[in-house]
């Protein structure tokens, strides 16, 4: 199928088992500029405004003293990584090796800040509790990712997980938590934000993903930290003039998605299932614990992008939109959002097996 042909079945799907429903950059903006809170006095260099109330929200929701909105996580976690290794007067941060500071920044924690990482584990596993025992230098900061998008978005059992803030605490180590997707895991915990939050001194959360906001983060902890968090996003140069139509989307991200989290994770599961049935396919892991999973097909990359090609034709349903290669099959990551849970299981199930025939055609 020629890229023409593909953008051309994709154009005419109804139905996106990936994702959200797409939405036009009009669309977006009008569903901000409808909204009660564009009635509210914009902030001024994130100062007043309805920032100042979001922020209160996400402090009280994640159980700490204050939080900061910042255009991106990328700046929020190196800057809280920054504030603490200055008043412990220690520079190196423990991670996984896959955390995304260390593989998708350049490097910025090092070259920008002076950082040393110590990283624990394997790429293909979890860090656990003897991985950072076994680390014998002292650690200023310990970040740890709720859950591990490179893992198909694994988690620690909560048991494992307070053993290793435990351990942290007891080797005076400071605790940040890399919560970019932190929404997708209460169903698993089965607790609050706060309480999961509990342990770590800071904490980042993002607005643009699963809850489909413009671009934007928000950096927690105690109150002295985010005011001085607030001068290191000046020198970032983060601190606009304004930020409030990236605030309102979060705020509304927020409203409409964060209780349907539970409904995405039992699709994740019902799609799980059915894949775990079907031959020439895995995937990680195997029990979704977020509404995230890592699919490997064993057909080629051009084979598979056809068949979904195809369906998307046939079905008026895109099952994904890319793929990246893997040794001689081919890899994606598929997390639900809205779209999904409009995807009968039965209708799913077929277009999967679908997809195999055609591929290994």
């Amino acid at each position: 199928m020629s890229p023409e042909e593909f953008s051309s079945a994709v154009q005419g799907c109804t139905h996106f088992l990936r994702d959200h429903y797409p939405r036009s950059a009009r669309q977006r903006l009008l569903d901000i500029a409808e909204s009660p809170y564009c009635e509210l006095k914009p902030d001024q260099y994130g100062n007043g405004g309805f920032i100042a109330e979001f922020e209160s929200e996400i402090a009280a929701l994640l159980g700490k003293k204050a939080a900061l909105f910042m255009p991106s996580g990328t700046m929020a976690q190196q800057i809280a990584l920054r504030i603490w290794a200055d008043r412990s007067g220690n520079s190196t941060v423990a991670f996984h090796p896959m955390c995304h500071l260390h593989t998708h920044e350049h490097m910025a924690y090092r070259e920008l800040h002076r950082l040393e990482a110590v990283l624990l584990g394997e790429a293909d596993r979890l860090f656990t509790y003897t991985d950072l025992n076994e680390v014998e230098k002292s650690v200023g900061t310990v970040l740890i990712e709720l859950p591990q998008r490179d893992l198909g978005g694994e988690l620690p059992t909560w048991d494992e997980l307070k053993a290793i803030t435990s351990l942290a605490k007891a080797k005076d180590s400071k605790l940040h938590l890399d919560g970019a997707r932190l929404w997708e895991t209460g169903p698993f915990y089965q607790k609050s934000y706060s309480e999961i939050a509990s342990d770590f001194d800071s904490v980042y959360v993002s607005f643009y993903k699963v809850l489909f906001g413009l671009p934007g983060a928000a950096l927690a902890g105690p109150s002295d930290f985010i005011e001085e968090a607030r001068v290191w996003m000046r020198r970032h140069g983060g601190n606009l003039h304004t930020m409030y139509p990236n605030a309102i989307s979060a705020k509304l991200g927020l409203e409409k998605r964060l209780s349907c989290i539970p409904a995405y994770v039992e699709k994740a599961i019902e799609i799980a299932n059915i894949l775990n049935r079907l031959e020439g396919v895995s995937v990680r892991p195997k029990v979704p614990q977020t509404n995230m999973m890592h699919i490997t097909f064993e057909a080629p990359k051009e084979k598979i992008m056809d068949a979904v090609g195809e369906i998307a034709r046939s079905e008026k349903c895109l099952l994904f939109g890319g793929v990246s290669e893997n040794g001689t099959g081919c890899k994606l990551e598929l997390w639900v959002g809205d779209a999904g849970l409009d995807v009968p299981k039965d209708q799913i199930s077929r277009m999967f097996s679908r997809l195999l025939e055609l591929a290994n055609g």
